[in-house]
């Protein structure tokens, strides 16, 4: 019965502390909520949106066919239709091959080749989502970022270069002389193309595939210069290099522009085997602008 009785009175002592413990944090937990939940809203609002989009579209689909004969003349061997319909197949160099990636959610992108008598035409086109893992930065903030970098690493003026006057070529380096390769002795059938001054035999004419260049214009330096471009997704710019060292002349043309979470690369090259046919400036820059104004079309929709 004693031990009863101590273990009666053991379990009232117990009792009473915990209520003295009870009452003693219910009054110091009263202040501490009141400072806690400012905090926890907070880190709330601090928590950025997600991304404008959430996946990729089909890289080798994105490029119509019309397009692609525009960019890659002769990849069809000229087998279109003679009734003008559209044919039953897609000819194999237009249906392009997948780059490779190591994860396909975040990047894809597809690539594409036409080979002439004259040279060749490469387009490639890349996808990149890119996805923040900084709570209080949104993946569009950070493609903006990384879209920025790219800007500076590529060298782009903030604003379009004004225009002096004088047509000169983009920037070409890799070559000490100028952008203009020198010309040689021209066999008596070559004739002058008066976008370039460079030479194009015409008894080339109708058998490469290569579609001769209308007449325009020459292009001021501005241009044609490295600038950033308007009216293409959130932002974007476009650089032009031609190269002359080796044993050909190349131009190669970069598109970026950023549309919400989305940073897209438009790569487009003409090699020349003979460089006094020097690839034109203003028509691969015209043909991957259309298609870079195509694709940021396709995400608005």
């Amino acid at each position: 019965m004693q031990r009863r009785g101590y273990a009666t009175g053991a379990a009232l002592v117990a009792v009473l502390a915990v209520g003295s413990v009870g009452c003693t944090g219910d009054s110091g937990s009263g202040g501490a909520a009141a400072d806690s939940k400012p905090g926890s809203v907070s880190a709330e609002a601090a928590t950025a949106p997600p991304g404008t989009y959430r996946d990729l579209p089909e890289p080798c689909g994105t490029v119509g066919l019309d397009v692609l004969r525009a960019m890659l003349p002769g990849a069809g061997g000229g087998d279109a239709p003679e009734d003008g319909g559209e044919g039953d197949e897609t000819p194999a160099a237009y249906e392009g091959e997948r780059t490779v990636t190591y994860d396909n959610d975040r990047r894809v992108g597809c690539r594409w080749k036409s080979s002439t008598g004259l040279g060749s035409r490469h387009l490639l086109v890349d996808f990149e989502r890119v996805v923040s893992y900084d709570p209080a930065v949104s993946d569009d903030e950070r493609a903006e970022r990384l879209y920025e970098d790219m800007v500076a690493e590529a060298g782009i003026p903030a604003s379009p270069p004004a225009n002096e006057g004088a047509p000169e070529s983009p920037k070409s380096p890799g070559t000490a002389e100028s952008s203009r390769a020198p010309e040689g002795p021209k066999a008596p059938e070559e004739s002058e193309t008066p976008e370039t001054g460079t030479a194009r035999p015409e008894a080339d004419a109708g058998k490469t595939g290569e579609p001769d260049v209308p007449a325009r214009p020459s292009a001021s330096a501005a241009e044609l210069a490295p600038r950033p471009l308007d009216g293409i997704g959130d932002a974007a710019y476009i650089d032009d290099e031609l190269v002359t060292a080796g044993s050909g002349v190349h131009r190669d043309i970069t598109l970026v522009f950023r549309t919400g979470n989305v940073i897209v690369t438009v790569e487009y090259e003409q090699w020349a085997t003979d460089k006094r046919r020097l690839p034109d400036s203003a028509e691969l820059q015209q043909k991957a602008r259309t298609l870079a104004g195509q694709l940021a079309e396709e995400f608005d929709d």
